[in-house]
């Protein structure tokens, strides 16, 4: 379980105050989960991932306001010790096309039974959720169709937002909940998991 956050700037303008907005979603998505705080952006065409075993309001996010788009997450741990930072989220990922990162709310119950299914490679992170990360590594690529695949094989509860390293940001809502708030005039899409952290 936990929350997800994030933007999509789709103006060709910096903004102005995004860490500030980055810093807020996180701290109001902290009432899902306290356990661990991460984000991940583009910048220079990379993928970058930053994340602590922390509650967001213990963690300083600091990021460049040309951003275009990052994905975040605050954790409730349920499988997989947060002191091992690479169980917490979002994880990264590469296929052919690209580069990605994901994070997951939720709680999936079929991943061990897909790793052993597909063949799937060994790894040291425990979560339930990189199971969503492996099953897009096998498709070989990020996209539409590669997106659709991985939500058709896992069950539970989930939403997961994926950001590639060309901007692409995905969301996927299944049970879990996710909400969008667009802003017009900026050019921006912000969204969390609740009405209640956006509001």
């Amino acid at each position: 379980m936990g929350g997800l956050f994030g933007f999509l700037n789709y103006s060709n303008k910096d903004i102005k105050g995004l860490p500030d907005l980055t810093n807020a979603l996180a701290e109001h998505s902290a009432v899902r989960g306290t356990d661990a705080t991460g984000i991940s952006f583009v910048s220079g065409g990379t993928i970058r991932i930053v994340k602590e075993a922390k509650a967001a309001r213990n963690v300083d996010f600091k990021h460049p306001d040309n951003l275009k788009a990052l994905t975040g997450h605050t954790r409730h741990s349920t499988q997989g010790s947060e002191k091992r930072n690479y169980n917490n989220h979002p994880f990264f990922g590469k296929c052919k096309n690209a580069r990605f990162s994901l994070a997951h709310n939720g709680v999936l119950y079929n991943d061990d039974e897909l790793k052993k299914k597909y063949k799937l490679p060994k790894t040291k992170i425990e979560t339930d959720s990189y199971i969503a990360v492996q099953l897009l590594e096998s498709q070989n690529k990020i996209c539409f169709e590669s997106i659709k695949y991985m939500a058709e094989k896992v069950e539970g509860s989930y939403s997961f937002s994926i950001l590639d390293d060309r901007n692409n940001l995905y969301l996927v809502k299944g049970d879990s909940p996710i909400s969008i708030l667009h802003f017009t005039e900026l050019k921006l899409y912000v969204y969390a998991s609740t009405d209640e952290i956006l509001y």
